[in-house]
């Protein structure tokens, strides 16, 4: 069957992560991504098992065995064995200042043929209030849940 992320282990390579392997330090998801990919060695030298059999064997996904032999091919030995850090938080798209608007909203009288504000009134109206593209509804509930507000 064609791979199309066929790994191929330099003797360097192998030799690296069998010592990762035998050292015990590293994480388990590091230690299974070096298993894997020792597996998965397609060269002289190397196993060549097919992505089933180390799924059989690991007790992994053929999914997972997939990715990890996708990462190597493309990223390199490093990227392969550890997990991609999150580049950061994301802005939030309501700060204090929004956040007041917000609760003063909450505050006041709803519009004319509703009972109470909805969240979904309440995102709309924010956006109408505020240079905002958009807001969830969603985002007005975490936002109003985190300042103890009531809708009533």
């Amino acid at each position: 069957m064609y791979k199309r992320y066929r790994v191929e282990l330099s003797a360097e390579q192998r030799q690296e992560l069998k010592a990762l392997i035998s050292s015990g330090s590293p994480s388990s998801a590091t230690n299974r991504h070096a298993r894997v990919l020792l597996k998965a060695d397609a060269s002289p030298g190397g196993p060549g098992w097919t992505d089933e059999q180390i799924s059989d064997t690991l007790e992994v996904s053929v999914r997972s065995v997939m990715r990890v032999r996708q990462s190597f091919v493309e990223a390199g030995l490093e990227r392969a064995l550890n997990r991609k850090r999150r580049s950061g938080p994301y802005p939030h798209k309501i700060d204090g200042r929004i956040e007041a608007q917000l609760v003063a909203l909450v505050c006041s009288a709803p519009p004319i043929g509703h009972a109470r504000w909805s969240l979904r009134l309440l995102s709309d109206r924010l956006v109408e209030l505020v240079d905002l593209e958009s807001v969830s509804y969603e985002t007005v509930r975490r936002t109003l849940k985190k300042t103890s507000s009531s809708l009533g």
